[in-house]
C-alpha cells in the first residue's frame, strides 16, 4: 500500500493516481523479485553449506584412511571439522570409560582453561559424571545437549567447578555436546 497525503484539501488528479498506481504495481513486482532472489540465495547458501559439510566429512575420512593407526590426527581432524561446521571457537573430544569422562583430544582451547585442565587434581574429579553437568546429561540421556547460555545452566548456577572454569576461563557462552555412540555404547 502506498499512502500519499496532502496538507491542503485538494483531490489528486487522475494522472497522479495513475502514476502512483504504476508505482504500486512496480513495488509489487520488486517485492516478488526480492522474495524470489532471497529464495534463490537461501537455496544457494543451503547447497554451499551442504557441500562444505560433505567436504569436511570427506577430509575426516581422508585422514582416517591415511592414518597409520595413530588416533590423534583423526581426532584433530574430527574436532577441526566439528568446530568449523558449527562456528565454535574450540572443542574437546571425550571418551567415556568405566563411567568416567576423559578428555582425549583438544582443539583451540583458550590458554587459561587449558592450564586449568592440566593442573588437576580437580575437586570434584574431572572425570566425575554429575547428571547436572552437560557431559553427565549426555551420558545419561545419550542425546545431544545444546545450551544457549551456559551462564544460566544449573551446573553453573550451582558453581560446578568445571562448568565455572569453562564459562569464566574458557569464555563458553553457548555449548553443544553430541554423543558418540557405537553399538548402543558411548
Amino acid at each position: 500500500m502506498i499512502y500519499g497525503a496532502k496538507i491542503v484539501p485538494q483531490l489528486f488528479t487522475a494522472k497522479q493516481i495513475e502514476l502512483v498506481t504504476t508505482f504500486a504495481d512496480q513495488a509489487v513486482i520488486a517485492i516478488e523479485n526480492t522474495r524470489l532472489l532471497n529464495e534463490l540465495r537461501q537455496r544457494t547458501d543451503d547447497l554451499s553449506e551442504s557441500l562444505e559439510q560433505q567436504t569436511a566429512a570427506s577430509q575426516v575420512l581422508q585422514v582416517i584412511s591415511s592414518s597409520t593407526g595413530e588416533l590423534e590426527p583423526v581426532f584433530q581432524a574430527i574436532l577441526a571439522s566439528a568446530t568449523w561446521s558449527c562456528d565454535a571457537k574450540f572443542g574437546l573430544l571425550y571418551r567415556i570409560e568405566n563411567g568416567a569422562a576423559r578428555i582425549i583430544s583438544r582443539l583451540g582451547i583458550p590458554p587459561a582453561l587449558a592450564e586449568y585442565l592440566k593442573r588437576g587434581p580437580h575437586r570434584p574429579p574431572l572425570n566425575r559424571l554429575d547428571p547436572l553437568t552437560a557431559v553427565g546429561r549426555v551420558v545419561q540421556s545419550r542425546q545431544t545437549v545444546h545450551i544457549a547460555d551456559y551462564r544460566t545452566d544449573q551446573s553453573y548456577l550451582d558453581r560446578d567447578p568445571l562448568t565455572v572454569a569453562g564459562v569464566e576461563l574458557g569464555g563458553i557462552r553457548t555449548l553443544l555436546v553430541v554423543p558418540m555412540i557405537k553399538n548402543d555404547a558411548l
